[in-house]
């Protein structure tokens, strides 16, 4: 038995008895909680069995020290506590269960009378049927009768108490709100006394709370109009200033003009002072310049006076000529929004955006001027032009831009005109990165489709002083610019060899990018021109305007633009892409038969008077000749190209214009300067080129010299003094250039194969050596001007050596 006892389990050890700390056993909590509730509930009944419960004296407490201040209060008003005296402090001691068992003892009993006719509270409705037959038991009567007098004698406990059937005292509570009164609060006077402030009847309180309350909800229902300020910043009256609406509204127009300028200058005055804390100041003269004022106290618009609102646009006009910063602010990305900055960028990015949505409101009431033609829309388009030529660089350009190449898209010309295109003409002299320029040529090109070539012929012009010819150093192609490279430098038949790019690192690779970040914020910052993005800019906007040119060129019906592109495609044929020579030349030569065709319809196809009565088309056939021979002096140097057919056209061109007596004044406006210029400016410019050793790569042919100075000597017989003048002197260069000419001098017999023909109009054909100057004798001794006399005697006696 031992040995299968230690074999098996061993016995658990045996239960601890409890701590102090643990609870104690259940039997013996809930007898000790049984036995507290029962003394408790014990100690309550008897307490409440009390009939009085004493309350506390005074005398086993502190005693309570008064201030003097108190001391006063009580002798003043102690009176009004007498009350506390006449209390009754038997009732006051009385418990509640004492007070239940007196007030059942003194129980009024309610006595039956005969009288009393009401039903009783068990009876039913008067609808309803009795219960009984209306004899009565004597039996019950007996018992009520022994019933009644075990009550004390009282047959009913219904009968009222004296107290009840006496009337309730008045209070003055109850009193009307007329005759009720009530005390204001005391005053107390700086001697330390008080005094009393009189009395308020109870209505005139009520009547005032419900004023009160009535504008406490008007209130409310205004909330909206009450919160926002009564007077604006730009136009109430703020920084010691009388309001704007103050001043308009004078009704003597000379105060009101002298308040106006006093403010606006004072304004001006200030702004430029301290630009980036003047917003308020900004919106203020805007006010100034808008037609209808009106503020939140005066919301009816009031109209102001025009000599007010140009005083103000002008003034605004030279403000920002002044504040505006010399970069383009771009609007705040949601990211830079979110960003933390700190307190000088904060107000930096506040002014800047405030600047621009001024800059913007202003630039909108000028183009609204200019829309509606008003007494101001030469003002306001004056401004547009100097904010363009002062502030290209800053925002909304395109929108200025946009107004001055819509005012030039009309066919009449005047003085706005004028000043849109020298406007143009200065933006495209001072744009040295050429983007300001690549705009207005995407506008003018948008413009001249959309009206269909019917603009006047000088808004073209202002296109010549393009920065294309000195700075743009290549070829300009359709598509792409052609630039010298290495390669090209390459004198050896030899390839030259890639030069291998060193290995980087990723980390090294980052750094670089990071460099030519900062690089190219440098120059951004040190305003440093891009040369291969001018480049770029450039050969798009050369691309948009031979674009422009070509399609004036090869318009079906005949356009008053066809000058000004002839000037243009002369100006710049050094850019031309050498692929279109060919057919540029099949353009003109077709334009120059045009002319000839609409103006004369005979077979002989001669040029007569009628058919040069129109000085224009002569200009433009003079014009298609000069620029064939700008496009050959340029790149079409290296083509063959014959230019015989111009010449001829140029030589049948001279005697026909001895007949116009306004040769030397008649402006046309198709000259390459841009500027207008006559039909002998446009000749002698034709023969000029025709004769210049660079046309044909060497001298003139000798019969080529001498049929175009004989005809030349022949028309200056007919020509006004300035054109003979330019004619003798022109004749004398080509006997300088060419001694065979000396031989035409003279008058006396010589052998020549052939007779001088002066009707032919091929210099070829025509045999000039069969003639001689006779021309110059005439010219020497019966010309009515001194001048050609005298030059013409010189040119008798002119020797080449």
């Amino acid at each position: 038995m031992a040995l299968q006892k230690s074999k098996g389990k061993r016995p658990a050890p045996a239960a601890q008895g409890p701590s102090k700390k643990r609870k104690l056993s259940g039997k013996f909590s809930t007898q000790k909680n049984k036995a507290t509730k029962d003394k408790s509930k014990a100690k309550v009944e008897k307490a409440a069995d009390r009939g009085i419960i004493p309350i506390p004296s005074l005398e086993n407490q502190q005693d309570v020290d008064l201030s003097d201040q108190d001391m006063e209060v009580l002798q003043e008003f102690g009176q009004a506590a007498s009350f506390l005296e006449r209390l009754d402090h038997k009732g006051i001691m009385r418990s509640k269960k004492e007070t239940s068992r007196l007030h059942q003892l003194n129980k009024p009993v309610r006595k039956v009378t005969k009288e009393d006719d009401l039903p009783s509270i068990d009876s039913h409705d008067e609808d309803e049927g009795s219960w009984s037959s209306g004899i009565e038991d004597e039996s019950s009567l007996a018992s009520d009768d022994e019933d009644s007098g075990l009550n004390g004698g009282s047959s009913d406990s219904d009968v009222e108490m004296p107290y009840e059937t006496a009337p309730r005292k008045r209070r003055p509570s109850w009193e009307a709100p007329e005759k009720r009164e009530i005390q204001r609060l005391p005053i107390k006077l700086a001697d330390g006394k008080i005094q009393k402030s009189g009395s308020k009847s109870i209505a005139q309180v009520d009547k005032d709370s419900e004023d009160d309350q009535a504008d406490m909800e008007s209130e409310k229902e205004n909330q909206t109009v009450e919160h926002k300020p009564l007077d604006d910043v730009s136009t109430g009256a703020r920084f010691g200033r009388t309001g704007v609406l103050d001043i308009v509204g004078v009704k003597s127009r000379k105060s009101r003009i002298a308040g106006a300028k006093v403010q606006i200058a004072s304004i001006c005055q200030e702004i430029l002072a301290d630009p980036e804390n003047s917003l308020g100041l900004l919106r203020r003269l805007h006010v100034f310049s808008q037609k209808e004022i009106s503020t939140p106290t005066h919301p009816d618009p009031v109209p102001n006076d025009p000599i007010i609102r140009k005083l103000a646009i002008l003034s605004q006009l030279a403000v920002f000529k002044d504040i505006i910063p010399g970069y383009r602010i771009r609007a705040l990305t949601d990211k830079e929004k979110s960003e933390n900055v700190g307190q000088m960028i904060a107000r930096t990015r506040e002014w800047e955006q405030g600047l621009v949505v001024i800059y913007q409101s202003y630039l909108r009431g000028l183009e609204a001027e200019l829309k509606v033609r008003s007494e101001l829309a030469d003002t306001a388009l004056h401004c547009m032009c100097t904010l363009l030529i002062e502030v290209t660089h800053f925002n909304f350009r395109v929108n200025l831009m946009t107004c001055i190449v819509t005012r030039l898209s009309r066919k009449s010309w005047d003085k706005s005109s004028d000043l849109c295109l020298d406007t143009l003409i200065k933006v495209f002299r001072a744009d040295m990165i050429g983007t300001a320029s690549l705009e207005i040529v995407r506008l003018m090109n948008r413009m001249v489709k959309e009206r269909r070539f019917n603009i006047h012929p000088n808004v073209l012009s202002c296109l010549l002083h393009l920065r294309l010819r000195t700075e743009l150093g290549v070829r300009a192609s359709d598509s792409r610019a052609d630039k010298h490279t290495a390669d090209e430098s390459n004198t050896s038949g030899r390839k030259a060899k890639k030069v291998e790019k060193p290995h980087l690192s990723k980390k090294a690779k980052k750094a670089l990018k990071e460099k030519k970040e900062i690089d190219k914020e440098l120059r951004e910052a040190e305003a440093e021109v891009d040369k291969e993005e001018r480049a770029v800019t450039q050969t798009e906007t050369l691309k948009l305007l031979f674009a422009l040119y070509f399609r004036i060129l090869k318009s079906p019906k005949r356009t008053p633009l066809l000058p000004a592109a002839l000037s243009g495609i002369s100006r710049f044929a050094h850019l031309v892409n050498i692929d279109f020579f060919q057919d540029l030349m099949k353009v003109l030569k077709h334009l120059i038969e045009l002319e000839e065709e609409d103006e004369d319809e005979d077979e002989d196809e001669e040029i007569t008077y009628e058919s040069i009565k129109d000085l224009d088309d002569v200009s433009q056939r003079l014009l298609c000749i000069v620029t064939a021979f700008e496009l050959l002096l340029g790149q079409g140097e290296a083509l063959n190209l014959d230019l015989t057919d111009f010449v001829s056209r140029l030589y049948a061109m001279i005697l026909p214009l001895t007949l116009v007596r306004d040769i030397d004044t008649r402006s046309y406006g198709g000259g390459g300067s841009g500027k207008s210029q006559s039909v002998a400016d446009m000749l002698f410019r034709a023969l000029n080129i025709v004769f210049s050793p660079r046309t044909f790569g060497v001298a003139a042919p000798p019969w080529r010299s001498a049929a175009f100075a004989k005809r030349l000597l022949s028309a200056a017989l007919h020509w006004p003094p300035n054109v003979a003048l330019r004619a003798l002197d022109f004749v004398r260069g080509l006997i300088a250039k060419d001694s065979k000419l000396e031989a035409l001098l003279s008058t006396e017999d010589r052998i020549f194969d052939g007779i001088y023909r002066p009707e032919v109009d091929d210099p070829q054909l025509s045999h000039p050596f069969g003639s001689s100057f006779y021309e110059l004798h005439a010219l020497c001794r019966h010309h009515w001007d001194a001048k050609v006399r005298k030059e013409a005697h010189k040119l008798l006696t002119f020797t080449s050596s």
